[in-house]
């Protein structure tokens, strides 16, 4: 008999947790709670135009390169239309006018900086090759069971970021573009430990992409490719608890009454939401105690934006706007100085896209901007609340059109999403950009482990290993490690890319 696995949420990290063990035989049923699947993968439609709402570029997606591997694994990649960032700029960086841009490859990438930081190629060298160093020392994130430099990558999870490149370099202009991309990450300064900015920048740098059409086309391909070997995925069904006996978990119940026994259950939910499911004396005080304290990434505010037909250019990269010379801090904002950056980027629809339909401005918002709506939802909020976006949007389309002075002209209309939506859409808790946040100075008490007390349930999703796609698919063969072995899934990765 089959073994039957309940995984709660249908994000990333649930559908192809759920694709995993589908494909090995295992009897998968996924529960969201929402109409639709996908978490940050979703998106939506405003006067007929589509947005995406949190994944919005992808990286190292060439054939042979890491995340195609994984998504031919998953059997999404023929699924899928990808367009190619400009490789001669896929992100570029405004610090008060000052503009520095990324070039795709270890040597173009090099190459470019090097010409607005001449007297630094041998260190800019020194960074990327550190880079290289980390990314490879982990057997997982290099797809190859010969490379677990263990020592190499403890060494680099408990140093900060800024720490780092203080040793590789005095040039202090060159450290803030090397972190120009922290709002990937939320990064911040003597917290966040630079393997995560390895990862990140090793991911992005191999090659970068945007799903044509919408990042929902992933989850969609999930949802079938799941359903194919036999799972399931029912939206509309939100878990309200789930029943142990003394030893594991039994069932989950739903708010409908329903209950649907599990031999196995992965929750792909904020660790504040699970314990908040279990009643079960085998989750411990102090266990639960952690998990409520864990540190939250900062959160975020949303400017989607429908632009006039061919009115506004297609940029085929993303831009990063700073109000100061540094990208660090940008979280640490008054309300007189708010926004002090911002992420701007455009939906690719279709090839050799000449003007843009819709894009999106991002930027930090801390939860206590909101906290006084905590409790409404969505579209029932006041008008004090809507009054608060308006200004809110306002304020940083302001500072955006320093950059792009024609953004103005082109803007037909605009929508708002701040903290509480990203917390009302996905359980996160205070509507963390990122979920739980790495700290160096919490050691592991920062760090969310797949496994918990309850043996048979396991933990999924942005929170264990780390955020964006690639960090989740990690984290999903992880968690289904357990059952399968990580030997056994990155020989079924290797075998389906041969």
């Amino acid at each position: 008999m089959k073994k039957r696995c309940v995984i709660i949420g249908a994000g990333l990290g649930g559908l192809s947790c759920g694709v995993i063990l589908a494909k090995n035989g295992y009897d998968v049923t996924v529960l969201e709670q929402n109409h639709q699947t996908g978490g940050c993968l979703q998106c939506f439609y405003r006067k007929g135009t589509k947005f995406e709402t949190g994944m919005h570029f992808i990286g190292s997606t060439k054939p042979g390169q890491n995340l195609h591997k994984l998504l031919n694994y998953l059997e999404v990649i023929n699924d899928i239309t990808l367009s190619q960032l400009d490789p001669d700029c896929y992100e570029t960086f405004s610090f008060q006018g000052n503009r520095f841009e990324f070039a795709t490859g270890k040597d173009a990438f090099i190459e470019s900086l090097s010409q607005h930081f001449p007297r630094e190629k041998d260190n800019i060298t020194r960074y990327y090759n550190l880079i290289e160093r980390i990314s490879n020392a982990s057997s997982l994130h290099s797809l190859d069971v010969s490379h677990n430099d263990v020592a190499m990558s403890t060494k680099y999870q408990l140093c900060s970021i800024n720490e780092v490149l203080d040793s590789l370099t005095n040039d202090e202009m060159l450290k803030n573009v090397l972190c120009g991309e922290n709002p990937l990450f939320a990064a911040e300064r003597f917290k966040t430990p630079f393997s995560s900015h390895a990862f990140i920048l090793d991911f992005y740098n191999q090659s970068a992409f945007r799903v044509q059409g919408g990042s929902n086309a992933i989850s969609l391909s999930l949802e079938n490719t799941l359903t194919r070997h036999g799972g399931r995925v029912l939206t509309r069904c939100k878990v309200t608890k789930i029943h142990c006996d003394t030893t594991q978990a039994t069932a989950v119940e739903t708010a409908s009454g329903e209950t649907i026994p599990a031999d196995i259950v992965i929750a792909n939910i904020h660790p504040s939401r699970l314990i908040e499911l279990v009643d079960s004396p085998l989750l411990r005080p102090a266990y639960r105690k952690r998990m409520s304290q864990l540190p939250e990434t900062v959160g975020c505010f949303s400017v989607y934006l429908k632009f006039k037909a061919e009115k506004q250019p297609y940029y085929n990269y993303n831009f990063y706007g700073y109000d100061q010379m540094s990208p660090w801090d940008c979280e640490k904002y008054v309300a007189s100085n708010w926004p002090r950056g911002y992420l701007y980027m455009h939906m690719n629809e279709h090839p050799h896209q000449q003007w843009a339909s819709s894009g999106v401005i991002l930027s930090y918002m801390n939860f206590a901007d909101v906290a006084q709506w905590f409790g409404t939802h969505v579209g029932h909020r006041g008008e004090d609340y809507e009054l608060f976006k308006k200004e809110k949007a306002e304020k940083l389309i302001n500072l955006v059109a320093r950059d792009m002075p024609e953004l103005k002209d082109s803007i037909e209309r605009y929508y708002t999403s701040s903290p509480l939506t990203y917390l009302d859409y996905t359980g996160t808790e205070k509507g963390a950009m990122y979920g739980v946040a790495k700290d160096i100075n919490m050691g592991m008490s920062s760090r969310v482990h797949h496994r918990t007390k309850v043996s048979n349930l396991l933990l999924t999703g942005q929170n264990i290993n780390s955020h964006g796609i690639l960090g989740v698919l990690v984290g999903s063969i992880v968690t289904c490690s357990e059952f399968l072995g990580e030997n056994e899934i990155l020989t079924q990765i290797k075998n389906a890319n041969e």
